[in-house]
């Protein structure tokens, strides 16, 4: 009898003992699948959280963190002056268009006056003429001078061209930009562009992204015309863009070039063309400590006589100076020379010739 109870017994704390391993494998089970729930909702989560986090960053980069926050500014190198600026020892003549003068190291303006008025430029356009060239055309390229490019009058500048001359682009440039040839600025047009109209569109497409919004150009040379105009700011935008590039600053500083023409019925023959800035030429002095490395003048009767010229100071400190619409070139280089010695030494005057050429 107490045999059977014990075995009774026995048997009831077996199966109490199963019960109880079942209860823990169901609760170690409902745990485990807890765990297995909960972490994969929680690798949801940061899955979802991660793909927003990156969205808005790379939202964020795209649209705020852009060059209009932390790149350079459109102005950031160039020199910028809202209204006149007046220098201590530089008086401009009160028929004077404009006058300006450019530290390109410290990107300041150190005289402005006038710079924002519309004038005419005259040959100063032809500056402009040569950065279309120099980034639109080959300078090996062989160009044959048409009709049109030698049909101008006795007064107006030209480099000797003849209607079916070859010559390459490289001696175009350098006829245009020393001698000032109007039927170099033509000819170039013509290759280029197809057309003087289709050149000068891409002058004033240029002089737009260069951000000259007072200028407009109608032609490659700057023969006088109403819609044909610009502003010494304008000018010093552009001339400033010209000696970025090497091939320019070369040319507008040589004393002279021999250009090479080839003739239709193939007779070759040369032109030798010298600056017409004055100090490039021997017919004006630089002032002491100022070294006039090259540019661009240009004459007519409603532009008056203007250059813009690339200097710098003995310590070879670049600066763009410009004078537009004095009253003769005696004039001319006399405030020039007042300007860029009150703006660069510090002192004052010296003198300048006299000669006037349409076109120039």
């Amino acid at each position: 009898m107490d045999q059977g109870i014990r075995r009774s017994a026995a048997r009831r704390s077996a199966a109490r003992r199963r019960r109880r391993r079942r209860r823990q494998r169901r609760a170690a089970i409902f745990l485990i699948s807890l765990v297995v729930l909960v972490g994969a909702v929680l690798a949801g989560v940061l899955i979802i959280f991660e793909n927003t986090r990156n969205y808005t960053a790379s939202y964020e980069e795209e649209n705020y963190n852009t060059s209009v926050y932390q790149g350079t500014m459109f102005a950031a190198d160039l020199c910028v002056a809202a209204d006149q600026v007046d220098l201590a020892g530089f008086e401009p003549d009160t028929d004077l268009h404009a006058a300006g003068l450019f530290d390109l190291e410290a990107d300041s303006v150190l005289c402005g006056y006038k710079l924002y008025d519309r004038l005419y430029p005259a040959s100063t356009t032809k500056i402009m003429t040569a950065l279309v060239a120099l980034k639109y055309g080959n300078l090996d390229d062989e160009v044959t001078v048409s009709a049109n490019a030698t049909d101008f009058n006795w007064d107006e500048v030209t480099s000797g061209l003849r209607t079916g001359d070859k010559v390459t682009m490289y001696d175009l440039l350098c006829g245009l930009l020393l001698h000032s040839g109007n039927d170099c600025g033509t000819a170039i047009a013509e290759h280029i562009a197809g057309s003087e109209e289709a050149f000068a569109d891409m002058m004033n497409e240029e002089a737009a992204a260069l951000g000259a919004t007072g200028t407009h150009f109608v032609n490659p040379h700057g023969l006088h015309d109403e819609n044909h105009y610009t502003t010494a700011y304008d000018l010093y935008l552009i001339f400033n863009e010209c000696i970025k590039d090497e091939r320019f600053v070369e040319i507008i500083s040589m004393e002279s070039y021999d250009g090479t023409l080839t003739g239709a019925d193939g007779t070759v023959r040369k032109e030798t063309w010298t600056p017409t800035q004055a100090y490039g030429a021997g017919a004006a002095t630089e002032p002491d400590g100022i070294r006039v490395l090259g540019g661009k003048t240009g004459t007519t009767q409603q532009a008056g006589n203007c250059v813009i010229l690339y200097d710098e100071d003995f310590s070879e400190h670049p600066y763009i100076s410009v004078i537009m619409g004095a009253d003769g070139t005696t004039r001319l280089y006399d405030q020039m020379n007042t300007l860029m010695q009150a703006g660069i030494t510090g002192t004052q005057q010296s003198s300048g010739q006299d000669r006037q050429t349409e076109g120039q």
